[in-house]
This record gives C-alpha cells, structure tokens and sequence, in this order.
C-alpha cells in the first residue's frame, strides 16, 4: 500500500463498526466496550472537527478536536491502525487539523510520556508545558473513576 491510496475526509458520520476496529487495534479498549460504543459514536458526532484516513473502505486514521474556534483547540484523539502507522498518515492528519484551526491562539493536547509521542507532536510545534521558559504554564487534569497520583 502507497500513501497515494490512503483518502483524507472529514466529517463525523463514521460507521460504529469501523470506530470500534479503529479504536480496538490500538488498545483503546476503555472506548469500545459494548456499554461504551454508543458514548464513542457520540463523542465523535460531538466533536468540532473530525478527520479520517481511508484506504478504500478501511478506516486507517482518525483526529478529532473540540474548539470554540476562537481561543482553544484540543486534540482528543489521533490515532491510527498499527497495519498503518509509520507511513506519515498521523502528520498527515494533525496537520489538517493544525491548518483548520490555524487561526485559534492555543492548541492543546495530552499524550502518553512516550519518546515517539514527544518527537513527533514537538516536530508539529507543540511543546511541553514543562519546558516553557518566556509563558510558564501548568496543566492540570481530572479524570473521571481514576485515583491520580
């Protein structure tokens, strides 16, 4: 498979089955268990921007945001089918969304401490909150049903 066969499309309208194989091969299981699914299909109808990779009919990406297109975008998920990965499929996708909303003054996101994850999010401009210098910020964060330490 070349990248040439790979579709970019956005829209929220993404069939639950191929969202849950999405989500599943990725390990994102707290997503798709079976009393989750339909709060996964409404967290992506309730998105403000969503952006899949398609190979013919296979979903093989996936970003989404939420924005008041104004002040602040958050990235909650970008993910893509391991079958897919390592193709430039995920800069592909961020960078739609970076362009959509290039005109917000901030744009969020929460990751994993994994080396990858840093390289590749602080290649697209990001940077860790931690190493601001000149704008010293903290994130803070709650997650529902989890004890955070």
């Amino acid at each position: 498979m070349d990248n040439n066969s790979i579709t970019l499309k956005t829209g929220n309208d993404i069939p639950l089955i191929q969202l849950v194989d999405l989500y599943n091969s990725v390990g994102w299981l707290a997503y798709t268990t079976d009393e989750q699914r339909p709060r996964l299909q409404q967290a992506i109808q309730n998105s403000t921007y969503v952006v899949t990779a398609w190979n013919g009919e296979t979903l093989a990406g996936l970003a989404r945001c939420l924005s008041d297109d104004v002040s602040i975008c958050y990235l909650q998920d970008i993910l893509i089918h391991p079958e897919y990965q390592r193709r430039g499929i995920g800069r592909k996708l961020l960078v739609n969304c970076l362009e959509r909303f290039a005109h917000v003054r901030v744009k969020v996101l929460l990751t994993d401490d994994e080396e990858r994850q840093i390289i590749f999010y602080e290649s697209l401009g990001y940077k860790n909150t931690k190493d601001l210098k000149k704008i010293p910020l903290n994130a803070y964060v709650q997650i529902a049903g989890r004890e955070l330490e």
